[in-house]
C-alpha cells in the first residue's frame, strides 16, 4: 500500500472583489512506505495548501487524497492515529511547559512514545520545564516536531523542519528523520534547504505556481535540467583548449583568457557523487600532464539540486 497519495488535486481560493487564486492545479504525489519525499517550491507555490489537504485540514475542489488507504476527512479520527503533522509556525498554549505539552498530546493517542524520552530526543531536555512562550523560535519548532511524533505515527509531514535551528540542532533533526526512515516511517519533507533535501530525500517534487514542474531523485532532476559537471582551470598554454576539446568525456571547452571551463559530455548517469565526475577531473589532469601543459587553480564543480531548481523554474529558491 502506498503511504501517501495525492491524485489530480485542485484547490482555488476565492477572494471578494478580486480574481480567485489557484493554489493547486492538477497536482499528484505518491510516497511509499518508509520513503522520505521532498517538496520544493517558492513561497506561494502551493506547498502549504498541499500539506493541509493531506492532513485533512482542507478539502480539495477536485482530486483525491489517501493516507495509508484512509480518507483524511472522512476517516479523520483514524488518520490522526497514523499521521503526524508538524506545521511551520504552529500556535500552542504559551503557559504550558515543554513537558506538559508533550504529555498532553500523548494523552490524545491510544499508543505512542514516552514523552520524556521524546523531549530528550528533540534536544529539549534542558528546557523541559520552560513555558512554551519563553522558548526561542528554534526551540518552539522542536516542540512542534515532538508533538508530531508523540503518537508514534506511521507517516509524518514535516513543514520547514529546521527553520530557525542552529547547525548543530539542524543535524540532530536530520538524524531524527534518518531514524524514522530506518523504522519504516514515511516522511514528507517540505523544505527550503537544498542541502537538507539532497541529504534526506529519496525523491523530490518541485512545485511552481501550483503545478508540478518536475519530480524524481536529485540526480534525475539535475540530469533533466541538462546540467553537467565541469572543471575550471588557469593556463597560459594555447594548446590546452584544443587538447581538452578532443576528449570523449568533454562536451565543450569555454575560454575566457587564461581561464578554461571544461564541461562534461552527457552520460545518462549524472549524480551528485557520480564517479564519472572525478573521471572528468582525472582525464583533464592526465591529458594536460602528458602534453606538458601547466595548469593551476584546477577545480571540479558538480551540479547541485539548487542548480536544477534554478534551471527548471527560472529562478533560485533562495530568491523567494
Amino acid at each position: 500500500m502506498t503511504a501517501l497519495v495525492a491524485q489530480h488535486l485542485r484547490k482555488t481560493y476565492r477572494r471578494r472583489g478580486r480574481p480567485p487564486v489557484v493554489a493547486l492545479d492538477d497536482v499528484s504525489l505518491s510516497v511509499g512506505p518508509g520513503e522520505v519525499a521532498g517538496v520544493l517550491g517558492r513561497n506561494g507555490a502551493g506547498k502549504s495548501t498541499m500539506v493541509e489537504l493531506l492532513a485533512g485540514a482542507r478539502a480539495p475542489d477536485a482530486g483525491r487524497v489517501r493516507v495509508l488507504g484512509l480518507d483524511p476527512r472522512a476517516d479523520r479520527r483514524r488518520v490522526r492515529c497514523v499521521l503526524g503533522v508538524q506545521l511551520q509556525g504552529a500556535y500552542l498554549h504559551g503557559a504550558l511547559t515543554v513537558r506538559e505539552l508533550v504529555r498532553l498530546y500523548r494523552s490524545f493517542y491510544p499508543r505512542g512514545l514516552d514523552p520524556d524520552l521524546l523531549v530528550e530526543l528533540v534536544g529539549l531536555g534542558a528546557s523541559r520545564d520552560t513555558r512554551f512562550e519563553k522558548l526561542s523560535g528554534g526551540q518552539q519548532q522542536r516542540v512542534s516536531v515532538a508533538l508530531a511524533l508523540v503518537g508514534a505515527p506511521r507517516a509524518v509531514v514535516l513543514d520547514e523542519l529546521t527553520t530557525g535551528l542552529d547547525p548543530e540542532a539542524r543535524r540532530s533533526m536530520w538524524a531524527l528523520v534518518e531514524d524514522l526512515r530506518a523504522d519504516g516511517v514515511t516522511v514528507l519533507l517540505v523544505s527550503h534547504l537544498m542541502e537538507e533535501v539532497e541529504r534526506l530525500c529519496d525523491h523530490v517534487t518541485i512545485l511552481d505556481a501550483g503545478r508540478v514542474v518536475a519530480r524524481g531523485t536529485a540526480a534525475e532532476l539535475v540530469d533533466r535540467a541538462g546540467l553537467r559537471p565541469s572543471v575550471t582551470l588557469r593556463t597560459d598554454d594555447p594548446r590546452a583548449a584544443d587538447l581538452l576539446a578532443r576528449l570523449p568525456a568533454v562536451e565543450h571547452v569555454d575560454a575566457a583568457g587564461p581561464r578554461l571551463t571544461v564541461t562534461a559530455a552527457a552520460t545518462g548517469t549524472t549524480t551528485p557523487a557520480d564517479p564519472s565526475h572525478d573521471d572528468l577531473l582525472h582525464a583533464v589532469g592526465a591529458t594536460l600532464a602528458e602534453a606538458g601543459v601547466v595548469a593551476t587553480e584546477t577545480q571540479l564543480r558538480r551540479p547541485t539540486l539548487d542548480d536544477a531548481f534554478l534551471a527548471l523554474t527560472g529562478s533560485a529558491l533562495e530568491a523567494s
